[in-house]
């Protein structure tokens, strides 16, 4: 990972550094899938860089019906996964919007799913896409011994990906959302799951930083103390740890983790830990992402607040 220097623009583009994912998502938006080919292929091997490139992918793609022509004319691994994943997308769009056709494309979506796992036995990521889709129903499998709560969730399809790869971060958060409250779950359940996954990752792993994610999950701006949550010791330890273990590894990544950056920083700057919010913002511009400032706000106007608070410019100046 190379750090640019800040010349007044935040880039919400996903794709952050990753020269050729972005021009991959020019192409596609242009209705060609060769670069998308491209970009997903060379990932063998790391099935981190496969999910992330494969979903913001196929975000571009939803839209439009590029992943229906690419596996019609070139039905490889690439384009079987990249059908999985706009399948399952339209699912998730369809049932959030409560879309009459939501339980007719959540069956295309599961089909889609397994037909990639067919043809890439060793990739997590059709697994992963259908993990996507369990929030959409309610499971009765029971946690193993360790969690309070007990909280009951679809644990045997997370087991089975984590056979695959113990530490795979788009399951892990895929995983934990199925016990936010928005999808059915409550707090308990959320804090519960994330502490017990993050414990069981090492400490350089950014999984640690699952505990963050589900406190902005449960913050209720409604109520005016809920800020002061992330300067209670417990929080404000697990940020600081985060700093001390996982952020030095980040400028070894060969692109920046633009979203775990920004809840580190987040966590930091509400617990107080100027000096190590202010370092962790700068390892990350002039990427920015939605959350989880867009939890407290418009989100241009939450990071550009975290920035002025550490000292740093914000979006318009140099």
């Amino acid at each position: 990972m190379t750090a640019e220097s800040f010349e007044g623009q935040y880039v919400w583009h996903p794709a952050a550094d990753d020269r050729s994912l972005a021009n991959a998502c020019l192409e596609v938006r242009a209705g060609r899938y060769r670069s998308a080919h491209e970009v997903i292929a060379e990932t063998y091997g790391d099935v981190e860089l496969r999910a992330h490139r494969s979903l913001i992918l196929a975000s571009e793609a939803c839209d439009s019906d590029l992943a229906e022509c690419w596996i019609a004319e070139d039905p490889t691994p690439e384009a079987a996964l990249m059908w999985a994943r706009v399948a399952t997308l339209r699912a998730l769009h369809a049932a959030d919007k409560c879309d009459d056709r939501a339980s007719a494309l959540e069956r295309i979506a599961r089909a889609a799913c397994v037909r990639a796992s067919a043809m890439a036995p060793r990739d997590p990521t059709p697994w992963v896409a259908q993990l996507a889709l369990a929030r959409l129903h309610t499971f009765s499998e029971r946690a193993p011994n360790g969690l309070l709560t007990a909280p009951v969730g679809p644990w045997k399809l997370f087991m089975h990906i984590l056979r695959i790869d113990p530490f795979h971060r788009e399951a892990h958060h895929r995983f934990l959302s199925y016990f936010f409250s928005r999808h059915g779950g409550s707090v308990n359940a959320a804090w519960d799951v994330a502490g017990f996954l993050a414990q069981r990752a090492p400490a350089n792993s950014p999984l640690r930083l699952l505990p963050l994610v589900a406190l902005v999950e449960s913050h209720k701006p409604s109520e005016p103390l809920s800020y002061r949550t992330w300067e209670q010791p417990q929080w404000r330890s697990t940020a600081l740890a985060i700093y001390q273990n996982w952020f030095p590894y980040v400028a070894d990544y060969r692109f920046t983790p633009v979203v775990d950056l920004a809840y580190l920083a987040h966590a930091l700057l509400m617990a107080q830990c100027t000096f190590e919010a202010r370092a962790v913002l700068v390892a990350m511009e002039p990427y920015a992402s939605c959350m989880p400032w867009s939890a407290f706000g418009e989100p241009a106007a939450q990071l550009s607040r975290a920035r002025r608070i550490c000292g740093l410019p914000i979006q318009g100046t140099s």
